[in-house]
């Protein structure tokens, strides 16, 4: 019996990949250097191990594969180019490999180059929504060779998410497409995340809530305009108690958040792309910040700045922290979107960015009802600059912006940090601005390095008298 698949790597993410696909009717090959793993693999799949055929070595496994060959990888990043290199030396021309890794997209580029000296294609695959996703049905988000996507589209399709009927997966563009979309996913699960996090952080030391309270808060909001799955799964943690403490368990953890690179990389290409991305840019640096434990334990009793409290009343503070949470939420996904965009034309990817919103809307981290508008933004006009200048978000942040506004004010005064909604907000005002100040910074550019400047009342690269 031959395999309709591959795949390379049984840690968390492939073994639930591996039995999603097995459940859905595929007949799997299966490989990993712990050849151990592998036989426990199969042994504990139960029926679906039926659909599992083991292989020891690299020559077995591509061997157990019907030809044209499609095989998944889904190994440590340090280690792609080692299987990639013995995968290459296996296959035969036609084949192709699937990176569903979270890979730097110029590192997927580069592969699919050096592939293309055995006649092997690479898709770069990014795939989101977790152990979770990969074993109930993940977001894919597929770039490379088109028709290497074709191949394997029916399984993608199938393992994939479904919102409405609709399969959360899609082929988004050539090269390294689809893992590019995935670093701006991520770059704006950073900043939904940490935004999250600053609303709790008023709420824990600005208004005395406790942990419960604030669990039932964030439920309230799930039902609303809120609604999605990092604001649902927030309550959770919150309403989770410690068995043995009998205290919330948010409470015991260490507050250090770690990070895997995919939201440095965001900024990174927004900063290339030269993109205003300031909300993502915000949340990675607040987890840098989060690092410097014994820094910031010093910091607090050298200052001694002792924080305030909210002024209005709990009941009033509620809605306005909502307002806020979800003004941010707009510019987070605005400043994502405008950095594919960006990207897009760059590389002459013609990413279909109301696709992008709606292959999010189930399966991944970021999935929210939030994404609908998005997808109906795109679909009604997919030349939309920035989603700041669509109709529906004029009227979103107009009425919101006023509660991340006083958040930020109220945050600033009582001395509680809010890095990323302060820099949404400051993000909105600045674009809102038709006349800013970087006129004064093109004068001092050509006062101290002759960098000219252009005048509103003449046209041409001019300079300052500056030395009369």
């Amino acid at each position: 019996m031959l395999a309709d698949i591959g795949l390379v790597g049984l840690g968390v993410m492939g073994g639930n990949l591996a039995l999603n696909m097995a459940e859905k009717g595929f007949t799997v090959a299966v490989h990993s250097l712990d050849w151990d793993a592998v036989t426990t693999f199969v042994a504990e799949a139960g029926d679906l191990g039926q659909r599992l055929i083991p292989a020891r070595t690299m020559a077995e496994f591509v061997g157990r594969i019907r030809a044209p060959r499609s095989v998944i990888l889904l190994v440590p990043a340090g280690a792609v180019d080692v299987v990639m290199r013995q995968l290459g030396a296996a296959l035969s021309r036609g084949d192709s490999v699937i990176d569903a890794g979270n890979s730097d997209y110029h590192e997927t580029e580069r592969r699919q180059r050096e592939m293309a000296q055995f006649g092997v294609t690479v898709l770069g695959v990014g795939i989101s929504g977790g152990h979770e996703g990969a074993r109930n049905g993940p977001s894919i988000m597929a770039g490379g060779p088109v028709q290497a996507y074709r191949m394997v589209e029916p399984v993608l399709t199938a393992v994939s998410a479904k919102f409405e009927g609709e399969a959360c997966c899609a082929w988004l563009g050539p090269g390294g497409a689809g893992h590019f979309v995935k670093t701006i996913h991520n770059g704006i699960e950073y900043a939904d995340i940490q935004m999250i996090a600053e609303i709790y952080g008023v709420m824990r030391d600005g208004l005395g809530l406790t942990a419960p309270e604030m669990a039932k808060v964030f439920e309230d909001w799930n039902r609303g305009r809120l609604n999605s799955y990092l604001i649902e799964i927030t309550a959770r943690v919150l309403a989770t108690i410690d068995e043995a403490t009998t205290r919330p368990l948010v409470d015991l953890i260490v507050d250090r958040a770690e990070q895997k690179g995919t939201g440095r990389w965001a900024v990174i290409e927004a900063q290339r792309l030269g993109v205003s991305a300031e909300t993502l840019e915000a949340a990675v640096g607040a987890r840098v910040l989060s690092s410097l434990g014994q820094q910031r334990s010093a910091a607090e009793k050298l200052y001694a700045i002792p924080r305030g409290r909210w002024k209005a009343p709990k009941e009033a503070a509620i809605p306005v922290l909502e307002q806020a949470l979800f003004a941010g939420k707009i510019m987070a996904y605005a400043q994502g979107f405008a950095v594919m965009a960006h990207a897009s034309e760059e590389n002459v990817w013609n990413l279909p960015l109301g696709t992008i919103a709606s292959i999010w809307r189930a399966g991944c981290i970021i999935r929210s009802q939030f994404l609908d508008i998005i997808t109906d933004t795109f679909r009604m006009d997919e030349a939309t600059l920035n989603l700041l200048l669509a109709p529906r978000f004029i009227a979103m942040m107009s009425e919101n912006h006023q509660g991340l506004r006083e958040t930020v004010a109220e945050a600033a005064r009582a001395g509680l940090p809010v890095p990323a909604l302060s820099a949404a907000l400051a993000a909105f005002d600045g674009y809102r601005q038709a006349r800013g100040t970087a006129n004064l910074i093109q004068g001092l550019r050509d006062y101290f390095g002759s960098h000219s400047f252009e005048r509103s009342d003449r046209v041409g690269a001019q300079h300052g008298p500056w030395n009369r």
